[in-house]
């Protein structure tokens, strides 16, 4: 099976579950990528301060429904996101003109059921399509919202893959969507194959998945993030629309300057920061100020099935995930191999034939590009650029320029400082 293949099979398997801030559906989903991942998952009681935040009480949900003479009209075993996430219990039978003040649609897309959640303020609702709605006649429905809120814990958890060094990378993912495919499963699933691909990097990479919002700070409260030196948040990765990278709160953290690198012979965009979106927004707060950008497709509210149920496994396509994928493995071969170092023979040009330098590329056909990076490196190998930033000013591939880098070490022509 191609990585496509494994990735959209795992977006249908975890498709069905209910996930929200807190509950056994995240816990489900966590388990399901505990089968390809060596995971680590944590448990936060409810009231734990964390940060200005308090882990809330868990929500937990077996059956809902709105019901007509013994007829299920709204259906929460046909799609779980026809209840309201968050809904208080419910057991009544009223008349569908209380009923209406429960009831949420998309008038403008009549066919689509929407996405809604009231984590903080007590109520209940479901969603529907409108078209549902308009064929409802007045008359008595019974209501049943078969819920629990109550004392539990928020659950996150953790994928580790150890590195040379301690510095992190860390690759965020939000798990606290029910049934919507790009936001987030899709997000989910790259995550999962980038770890799977990763050996012996030089970054420890830390995979988080966690609840959105309350979940990053959780994390944020729970460990000492100076360690974290990069991270991309993974959000909208498989729906058909071109990439699109959200810088950092800095605008030139090394991430920022990678994705930009990376993305720049592809169809892309790039975006400033903004204050609102996933949570690099958490990890980009002024206190911590990480370099942490996000990776999407088609960012958030920026396509039509965004938050309804025209989010599903169909929307998502293992081509579009796989393209999601190539780009963080090639941001992750940057980050890994961008280092600065110093020339050691600096007064005039050494020579580089009789080092054997210029022979070992004889035959190549990437020779010349080999050439020019070793002088450009050479020449810019002060300390102060990065290699990335050669192969940005040399305009050549980055992968010429750390090949050259590490030739020109093994020679004894430089250093890293």
């Amino acid at each position: 099976m191609s990585s496509g293949d494994r990735m959209h099979a795992l977006v249908r398997r975890l498709y069905p579950l209910c996930r929200s801030i807190t509950g056994d559906g995240v816990r489900e989903t966590l388990a399901v990528v505990g089968e390809h991942l060596d995971l680590t998952v944590h448990e936060v009681p409810t009231g734990t301060q964390v940060l200005d935040w308090t882990v809330p009480q868990e929500w937990n949900i077996r059956d809902a429904y709105i019901a007509r003479d013994g007829k299920r009209v709204v259906d929460f075993q046909a799609l779980n996101l026809h209840v309201v996430g968050y809904s208080v219990p419910v057991n009544r039978t009223m008349p569908l003109s209380e009923l209406r003040s429960h009831l949420h649609t998309l008038p403008e897309q009549p066919w689509l059921v929407p996405y809604r959640t009231s984590y903080y303020a007590p109520t209940w609702g479901f969603c529907l399509a409108q078209s549902t709605l308009d064929a409802m006649p007045d008359g008595d429905y019974e209501v049943v919202v078969d819920s629990t809120l109550a004392d539990g814990s928020l659950t996150y958890a953790e994928h580790v893959v150890p590195g040379r060094v301690a510095d992190e990378v860390i690759v965020s993912c939000h798990v606290c969507h029910p049934s919507l495919a790009n936001d987030n499963l899709a997000g989910v699933a790259v995550a999962v194959e980038l770890a799977k691909s990763l050996e012996n990097p030089y970054y420890t990479y830390r995979f988080i998945f966690a609840p959105g919002t309350i979940g990053a700070i959780t994390w944020l409260a729970r460990n000492d993030a100076t360690k974290v030196k990069h991270g991309i948040v993974l959000a909208c990765a498989g729906d058909r629309g071109s990439l699109t990278y959200k810088q950092s709160r800095r605008g030139n953290a090394e991430i920022d300057r990678v994705l930009a690198h990376v993305l720049r012979d592809r169809p892309h965009e790039i975006r400033e920061f903004s204050p609102y979106g996933y949570d690099e927004r958490q990890y980009c707060s002024p206190g911590y100020d990480l370099g942490v950008g996000s990776l999407t497709r088609t960012p958030y509210a920026g396509y039509p099935e965004y938050h309804t149920s025209g989010d599903n496994p169909d929307f998502v396509t293992p081509e579009s995930m796989v393209d999601t994928l190539t780009v963080c493995r090639e941001a992750v071969d940057v980050l890994d191999r961008n280092r600065r170092y110093v020339n050691l023979s600096p007064y005039g040009e050494p020579q580089l034939g009789r080092r054997g330098l210029y022979e070992s590329l004889g035959g190549r056909s990437d020779a010349q590009d080999a050439q020019l990076a070793m002088l450009w490196v050479l020449n810019l190998s002060d300390g102060d650029h990065d290699l990335l930033a050669i192969a940005e000013r040399a305009r050549l591939p980055f992968p010429a320029v750390a090949a050259a880098a590490g030739a020109l070490a093994a020679a004894g022509l430089l250093k890293e400082g």
